[in-house]
């Protein structure tokens, strides 16, 4: 039997699986995040460890025998959040969030102390990464910054409860702006531009690898059998890959959520900074993956939804019914989907959401055609900056919420004129994907069998019809783009 932990940010979920991957138990619990002041989010690491406590009690209650039988587990974490530790290994305060955005001065300052970064770390240094944060606090802390002893992600904190151990995996520690990601290991150049060094951080594994096994207490506590394995694990994005079996060159997965990212594995390191496109080690040996992130996808259609008093459902049957007539596509007006800046490719803070092109014949309906594609549009802008230096993809999946829309897939399909396979909808996602980083560990199971590709449920195809006039609605799309970026920031100051 083997557990994936999924630490989400605002919940934890762990499942259950037998050496056939079938779900035995499965068990979510909710934790809270502070937010103390705008752009500050926070979380107490002691919640991570009570919420996944929980969990374990419940599936030891569902399945005993099952669970007792535990040979490995792994875990997935929200990525870049600085857990600080002291030398009696006590948490030195809240940990600082991935979504935290206080630290765009100490982003300045890392870029500035290390003329390297972007080419040590293939990415450009962002408030959401682990490094700014931490840098933060010795400028704006020092109390509490001369007093850490280790930094570690929140999975790895996890890690370190439920074993003792300090251990980080290769996709998390990508996303902390302190990895050679080409060379897989901590950047001394790196971590001094935050005045750390290579004692502050915690071994390096690969997410396929034994990284520790639980303590004593912990493997009494729950009467596990064995001393089970702690495999690598990996970071939500890697880990979700992992769960739809997307771990080579030739495949692809595009998830529509919230926010929207196209992530694609590659056999070689390559970045492409100019385009803000993220180049992270994959959670498996000799793999990386190129990531582009778009910040306000479906939550695009969650918004004007509210603002119609209209359901999700409704909004997609619109935009089917408006856009069955080409005409309509033609005429529509332009959709700027940019409610909350933009990561990739501008890597813009001050850019904002806005239509475009409306005239007295403009329709409800043509309005949110025009969201929808506009979205799809900040969509293939990602799609693109990623392709600039990806290998050749061949399969290209959806998950995500927005995957159920066929309306939406139609219209996405055609605007990156790629073939698309809708995928099987499941919740399990990273935590799946990290009991099978589990299983790997144990040394009984092949990467190749245990890597399944995900279940299909349908292929999109692409319309020649459609792809021609989205091609030209794009030209026009992307040069009101440029023209908006040139007073994005006189907009937000004025």
């Amino acid at each position: 039997m083997f557990i994936g932990i999924d630490l989400g940010t605002s919940s934890v979920k762990t499942i259950l699986i037998d050496e056939n991957q079938n779900t035995l138990a499965s068990k979510t619990e909710l934790i809270s995040i502070e937010n103390p002041q705008n752009g500050y989010y926070e979380q107490d690491p002691d919640q991570w460890y009570e919420a996944t406590v929980r969990c374990f009690d419940f599936l030891k209650k569902e399945k005993p025998r099952e669970f007792a039988e535990t040979l490995a587990l792994s875990i997935s974490g929200q990525m870049h959040g600085a857990t600080l530790l002291d030398k009696e290994g006590k948490i030195l305060r809240s940990c600082i969030l991935w979504n935290d955005t206080r630290s765009s001065k100490e982003c300045d300052e890392m870029e500035k102390k290390c003329s390297n970064l972007r080419e040590i770390s293939g990415n450009i240094a962002m408030p959401g990464f682990t490094a700014p944060k931490v840098l933060w606090v010795k400028n704006n802390e020092p109390d509490v910054f001369k007093e850490i002893d280790k930094v570690l992600l929140p999975k790895d904190y996890l890690r370190y409860r439920l074993s003792g151990e300090f251990v980080t995996d290769t996709s998390d520690a990508s996303g902390t702006l302190w990895l050679d990601v080409q060379k897989r290991n901590w950047s001394e150049e790196l971590l001094e531009s935050t005045s750390l060094n290579i004692k502050h951080m915690p071994r390096i594994v690969e997410g396929s690898e034994q990284s520790t096994t639980i303590s004593k207490s912990i493997k009494d506590q729950f009467g596990f059998n064995h001393h089970v394995i702690i495999a690598g694990g990996a970071g939500d994005q890697a880990a979700g890959a992992a769960g739809s079996g997307v771990i080579n060159s030739s495949q692809a997965v595009l998830s529509l959520g919230t926010s929207g990212v196209y992530f694609s594995p590659t056999s070689k390191f390559s970045s492409n900074t100019r385009k803000a496109v993220h180049s992270f080690c994959h959670c498996l040996p000799n793999t990386w993956h190129h990531m582009s992130v778009m910040l306000s996808a479906a939550n695009c259609m969650d918004w004007v939804s509210g603002m119609y008093g209209i359901s999700i459902e409704d909004f997609y049957k619109i935009v089917g019914d408006f856009s069955n007539d080409i005409t309509n596509i033609k005429n529509a007006p332009f959709f700027l989907p940019y409610l909350s800046g933009e990561r990739t490719p501008h890597n813009n803070a001050f850019i904002r959401a806005g239509f475009h092109s409306i005239t007295t014949s403009s329709s409800k309906a043509g309005m949110l055609y025009a969201l929808l594609e506009g979205v799809t549009f900040g969509l293939k802008d990602g799609f693109e900056a990623v392709n600039e230096i990806n290998e050749k993809t061949d399969e290209t999946y959806v998950v995500g919420g927005g995957a159920k829309s066929e309306t939406w897939l139609k219209l996405l399909s055609s605007a990156i004129n790629t073939q698309i396979i809708q995928g099987e909808d499941s919740n399990l996602g990273p935590s799946l994907g990290v009991a099978r980083l589990a299983m790997i560990s144990t040394g009984k199971f092949d990467q190749e069998n245990v890597m399944k590709k995900i279940h299909t449920q349908k292929i999109i195809n692409t319309s020649s019809q459609l792809v021609d006039i989205l091609n030209k609605r794009y030209e026009v799309w992307s040069e009101i783009i440029s023209a908006n970026l040139k007073i994005a920031k006189n907009i937000i100051n004025h």
